[in-house]
Order: C-alpha cells, then structure tokens, then sequence
C-alpha cells in the first residue's frame, strides 16, 4: 500500500464515518440504548426512581 493510498483509504474512511445517515443511525442507536436501559433496568435504585415513569408512559408494567 503506498502513501497515497493510504492517505486516500483514510479520507474516504473520515468522509464516511462523519457522514450524515452514520451520525443519525449513531445518534438513535445512543437514544434507543438509553430507553432501554431506563424502561428495563431491574437495578433496586434506579427502578424505584422510575417506578412511576414506567407505569405513565403505559411501555412496561413492572409488576
């Protein structure tokens, strides 16, 4: 592989990794992760600081 090559190769991977539909599918992954982790989480203290978020929001019955 030659310099330019390379200098290219990382270009395009730059170019690709900044691009806008990477940055959207990152951002929801991110986001889908988050209400995941809030509306499953089984962990005593965060549940019970959630306990009503959980039942308002009619996703998941805890009980």
């Amino acid at each position: 592989m030659t310099a330019k090559s390379l200098v290219s190769f990382r270009q395009q991977t730059v170019r690709l990794t900044l691009s806008t539909p990477v940055q959207a599918t990152l951002y929801t992954s991110l986001c889908a992760l988050i209400l995941w982790t809030i509306y499953f989480s089984t962990y005593p203290p965060m549940h019970d600081k959630l306990h009503s978020l959980r039942h308002h929001t009619l996703m998941v019955s805890c009980h």
